[in-house]
């Protein structure tokens, strides 16, 4: 598969991380659009958000937990975001599930 993400996954592509553990890989963005701006995603590919199933659906949960815990760790007290974007039109460029997580500064909606 040529996924740059799970080739980010994988450690065959280095990023800065974040937080790692059997199952997820939160990473910092290379173009950030926040003072933090994290990727959460997945080590199992999972091409989008439109792929969660009840079979795989218990890493959402997991990977919430892991943006409340960095949100913490990095005092974003004042508030912060997590947006997933789904298919070309909803503006995903990389096709495995990834969350963004976005802080350091207050946010406007819509987003951009």
């Amino acid at each position: 598969m040529d996924c740059v993400f799970c080739k980010i996954a994988a450690g065959e592509i280095p990023s800065k991380k974040a937080f790692e553990d059997d199952r997820v890989l939160a990473f910092y963005d290379l173009d950030p659009q926040a003072p933090i701006h994290i990727l959460l995603i997945p080590k199992e590919h999972i091409a989008s958000a439109a792929e969660i199933t009840e079979e795989n659906g218990t890493i959402v949960a997991h990977i919430f937990a892991v943006a409340a815990k960095l949100a913490k760790d990095l005092n974003l007290d004042k508030g912060w975001r997590v947006v997933t974007n789904v298919g070309a039109d909803g503006g995903q460029t990389v096709m495995h599930m990834h969350f963004h997580l976005l802080g350091g500064r207050s946010m406007a909606w819509p987003p951009g």
